[in-house]
């Protein structure tokens, strides 16, 4: 899918870095550099999950308007390469995705896994870390880092109950306030840790929060729920309060190691 306006690879939301609280976005947009076209697709592969996190934009938007935060968001299709996976992860460069075949990425020479890596993967993750820094160096402590996903309702046809879940490897310190928060509306089904395990090593939150012990959770809203703006604004209506009632907790911004279930922390 050519990109209608200039491609970039990312985008940074300026906030007030002092707050103390980071925002992230791997998956927000489902964009393609011209030189790859559609990577051999239909357009309306664009508009499944595959290519990106349906909703995910619009909420990271007003998120970050509600609370005055800074976001970092990803600014290409995950079928380009997926920056929620580790460099040496089997599915950083998908050639199957629910029963899609990616073309343009199989084969993949070695030189162009490099090239994607460089010019996409890699600069993306150097703006998480120089926003994580930035909130570092303005409060004095570690911040709090709040990344954003979506999820299909339904995945390889079996039905996905939840509407929310939280996504955690072993730092229980936003999790368990976030999940007890959500509860209080009993109307909600939370998944925790679904509708998939927190814990993948090489991971977002892996390399930024795990390997410093920084304070973080994800969060996976069902797409049905955000794919419209009066969705997407209303979760972040209803997130922008337990996010700034988590991030007034002062252990929160204390550097803590809680190793990870994947193994252990370098």
């Amino acid at each position: 899918m050519t990109e209608t306006a200039p491609f970039q690879p990312l985008e940074v939301i300026d906030g007030d870095d002092s707050a103390g609280l980071v925002l992230i976005a791997d998956h927000a947009k489902r964009d393609l550099p011209a030189e790859y076209g559609d990577l051999g697709l239909p357009a309306s592969e664009f508009d499944r999950h595959i290519a990106y996190d349906i909703g995910v934009e619009a909420v990271t938007r007003k998120l970050a308007q509600l609370t005055g935060a800074p976001a970092v968001m990803a600014g290409f299709s995950r079928l380009l390469i997926d920056p929620n996976r580790g460099a040496d992860d089997p599915t950083l460069i998908r050639q199957l995705y629910d029963g899609t075949i990616v073309p343009a990425n199989y084969p993949m020479s070695a030189e162009e896994r490099e090239r994607r890596l460089a010019t996409y993967y890699e600069p993306y993750h150097e703006a998480v870390a120089a926003r994580i820094a930035a909130v570092t160096k303005a409060t004095g402590k570690a911040p709090f880092v709040f990344s954003i996903h979506s999820f299909t309702p339904r995945m390889q046809n079996r039905a996905r109950p939840w509407q929310v879940g939280i996504l955690w490897d072993s730092d229980p310190r936003a999790v368990k306030p976030l999940l007890d928060m959500l509860a209080e509306d009993t109307a909600l089904t939370i998944g925790d840790n679904e509708p998939y395990d927190g814990a993948l090593r090489g991971d977002t939150m892996y390399k930024h929060c795990i390997v410093p012990g920084i304070a973080h959770a994800l969060i996976e809203i069902r797409q049905d729920l955000i794919a419209d703006q009066a969705g997407a604004n209303a979760w972040a209506e209803r997130l922008a309060p337990m996010l700034d009632d988590i991030n007034r907790r002062p252990d929160i911004h204390e550097y803590r190691q809680y190793g990870s279930r994947t193994g252990p922390v370098p």
